[in-house]
């Protein structure tokens, strides 16, 4: 899971880069790895800064102020398609045709077809193994077919028509071009989110768009709009707004595990408060939870795992009408572990991350909740915590239904064989936790927990828990192969030293 951003302002003589540096520590929670800004300035020239980091190690104020031009893209990564190496850290950046930028959150799904078709038929050259230089590649072809000395919104919206014709999987991307424009758009399905919103000033119209509205509002832009699935639009350096549907329509299946996890509680996606779904996902759970402990629910206090859990866990406590307990201190300068790359360090850091509060455990039956359960090493850290500390009972609820499939579109736990619920019944996973019960949320009650607060949202994609992919063309084929790539990355990460190769990225110093 990635965050990403673009921003142009009216004021061509103003700077942009500390506006989307603040956007992308907003979206720090989106990806810890990497990070990346790309500006354009005085006649086209392009200026970029990205490295392996935390938002606040890769930008200082020195690059800041490298990073010219009233228009950029910035860029938050985790390792999804690709490895963890600084070559891959984005935006990325092709000089040809017309100084092309490129930020992309998701996951391409058809990589091996456009692999061969970028090598056979475009013959340009792809550096990486990221999925998100091969899809600026295709669009880069795509957009040089027109053959122009310069181009305009009509020839770039030509150009996506026919990356949405061969790109498939969830993806939503922010990207510029030399000179002319930002640009945005967003998968025929709307798996990832993308959203833009505008700040009127002195100058004329300021434009942002990015992956949650928290930064929007932040940065003092209003009138908040999502993309539409298969929709793109173009904003020019002379203020103009153009949005046009370029894929055919499909069915709108936004990911709804951005509702449960990844999105801060605090940003409204596709019409939807993420705070009042996880206020209404609380609820469900604590029905469900009643139903499975067949009305003896023998819990003194509710403690949630900080902190995306919070909101659900209150409701939670409030329908049960039992004590709300912070029973966990966070560290908050370590990052989400879940989105750590390598197993052996998300261990190591749950300790790290979380300190519990002996008090609120010792001689008591304790209702855990936390917003999923993935791979199980958080929450078996968890729960040996929790009896380390005195808990006579633990139960643990989870605000998400068991995850037993990959996600291929864009969410790092591609294989099967990483998922604590797979292969295995609630009571196998509530052992291998060390747990005396596991409640799990209800798909269809997540489903109507979420849309409930936007009707238009008749389904999601749900692929983690039924294995049901929205785009058609995952099989048991497919899966077995990026199991096998998974293993291949992980050996190579695990190897000692890196060899860093060329890259078209530059960090000031």
């Amino acid at each position: 899971m990635c965050g990403i951003l673009a921003l142009i302002l009216a004021d061509q003589n103003a700077s942009a880069s500390a506006e989307i540096y603040e956007g992308l520590g907003i979206l720090q929670h989106r990806g810890q790895d990497a990070a990346g800004i790309i500006t354009c300035g005085t006649k086209g020239r392009l200026h970029q800064c990205k490295a392996n980091g935390m938002v606040r190690d890769v930008f200082g104020k020195r690059q800041l102020m490298n990073l010219e031009g009233a228009m950029g893209v910035g860029h938050v990564r985790y390792p999804t398609a690709g490895t963890s190496s600084t070559s891959e850290a984005q935006p990325f950046y092709v000089n040809s045709p017309y100084g092309l930028v490129l930020a992309h959150n998701g996951n391409l799904t058809n990589t091996a077809e456009l692999s061969s078709f970028v090598d056979h038929e475009a013959h340009r050259h792809v550096n990486t193994q990221s999925d998100s230089e091969l899809l600026l590649n295709i669009f880069a072809y795509h957009l040089q077919l027109t053959g122009k000395f310069r181009v305009n919104e009509e020839d770039i919206f030509k150009a996506l028509e026919s990356v949405y014709k061969q790109c498939r999987g969830g993806y939503a991307v922010t990207g510029m071009v030399a000179g002319f424009g930002i640009l945005a758009f967003r998968d025929p399905h709307g798996i990832r989110p993308l959203i833009y919103g505008e700040r009127k000033n002195g100058h004329g119209m300021d434009y942002m768009v990015s992956s949650e509205s928290v930064v929007l509002d932040a940065l003092g832009f209003s009138n908040f709009v999502d993309v539409k699935p298969g929709e793109a639009l173009i904003i020019t350096n002379q203020g103009g707004l153009v949005k046009r549907q370029c894929a055919e329509k499909a069915d709108f299946t936004p990911c709804i595990f951005e509702y449960v996890y990844f999105a801060r509680t605090d940003s409204i996606m596709d019409g939807v408060s993420v705070y009042k779904a996880r206020l209404a996902m609380g609820e469900a759970l604590a029905d469900r939870i009643t139903a499975q402990l067949k009305g003896k629910v023998d819990i003194d206090v509710v403690i949630p795992v900080p902190d995306t859990s919070r909101s659900a866990a209150l409701q939670v406590s409030y329908r049960l009408n039992k004590l709300y307990r912070e029973g966990f201190i966070k560290n908050r300068y370590i990052g989400r572990t879940f989105i750590m790359p390598g197993q052996s360090l998300r261990e190591k850091s749950v300790r790290r991350k979380l300190n519990p509060m002996a008090m609120e455990f010792a001689g008591k039956n304790v209702l855990i909740v936390d917003d999923s359960i993935v791979r199980g090493t958080t929450s078996r850290e968890i729960v040996n915590m929790a009896r380390e500390s005195g808990a006579k009972k633990v139960y643990f609820a989870s605000c998400a239904p068991p995850i037993r499939f990959p996600n291929v579109y864009g969410i790092d736990m591609p294989t099967r064989s990483e998922l604590i619920a797979y292969g295995r019944t609630e009571k196998e996973v509530a052992d291998v936790l060390g747990a005396d019960e596991v409640i799990f949320q209800n798909l269809d009650d997540l489903v109507k927990s979420i849309q409930k607060f936007n009707p238009e949202l008749t389904s999601f994609d749900v692929s983690v828990f039924n294995g049901c992919y929205v785009t058609g063309d995952v099989d048991e084929d497919y899966l077995i192969g990026l199991e096998m790539s998974r293993h291949g990355s992980l050996k190579k990460m695990a190897s000692t030293g890196e060899v860093v190769g060329l890259h078209n990225a530059h960090t000031f110093k």
